[in-house]
């Protein structure tokens, strides 16, 4: 039987290519962002194995629901992939509360409502070790192991993310849960990009499908040889 994936954060660049990698595998994906017109295109395009729900992932009731609506279309929640960011890019002297709490709703209680309501799926009726298990993966980026100048938000927010990955993978992975939190150390290249930058050297950006490959890698992991932190990086990235 085909795993069932949610992915919370698609849009143009990796999160299409992950919805794109796991419908190639054989997965059958929910898509999950605000942007419905977008979400409906990738999904017309991706066919019956991609459903788009519109979700605003900080709202628990619609986080909810957009679990149910693809728990009645494709079954049970295997495979989460938290994807969901918000940019804040102010430095401390700049940057607003509102603009602060924003970027650590969408990327980490984001995360958190997907997190919690996926589980439900993947153990069993008694939260027990029961169930058949699953993976869940977090986005991270640079800036979750290395603060970023003028980039408060982001840089507390990612930190937070990574944090939850950790603490998650102990908690869950001894119940069968695979947690993995990849790094994102570079500049993932933007859809179009080098149409409109002829001049750019292509090698300094990460290529959005490799990286899906790459998570995709993570959900194949056996057990008996799991990955709590992936870094991937462009082989000119300095690090």
């Amino acid at each position: 039987m085909a795993d069932t994936a949610v992915i919370a954060g698609v849009g143009p660049g990796l999160g299409e290519s992950l919805a794109r990698k796991f419908v190639a595998e054989g997965c059958r994906v929910g898509l999950f962002a605000r942007s419905a017109d977008y979400l409906e295109e990738l999904a017309a395009d991706l066919g019956d194995d991609a459903l788009a729900v519109p979700t605003d992932v900080t709202d628990p009731e619609r986080v909810e629901a957009g679990f149910e609506e693809v728990r009645d279309a494709y079954g049970p929640v295997d495979i989460l992939v938290n994807h969901a960011s918000g940019g804040a890019w102010s430095g401390l002297r700049d940057i607003s509360p509102e603009e602060f709490e924003r970027a650590w709703r969408v990327s980490a209680y984001g995360a958190l409502l997907c997190s919690q309501t996926a589980i439900e799926d993947m153990l069993d009726d008694d939260g027990g070790d029961g169930g058949d298990g699953g993976t869940i993966i977090f986005t991270g980026a640079t800036s979750a192991v290395r603060g970023r100048g003028g980039a408060i938000g982001f840089s507390a927010a990612k930190f937070a993310v990574r944090g939850m990955a950790e603490s998650m993978a102990r908690e869950l992975g001894p119940l069968g849960i695979h947690v993995a939190h990849v790094v994102i150390d570079g500049q993932i290249e933007p859809p179009r990009v080098r149409e409109s930058q002829p001049d750019r050297d292509g090698d300094e950006f990460l290529d959005p499908d490799a990286i899906a490959d790459s998570y995709w890698q993570l959900v194949e992991q056996d057990r008996s040889a799991w990955t709590l932190e992936l870094d991937v990086r462009p082989h000119v990235e300095e690090f």
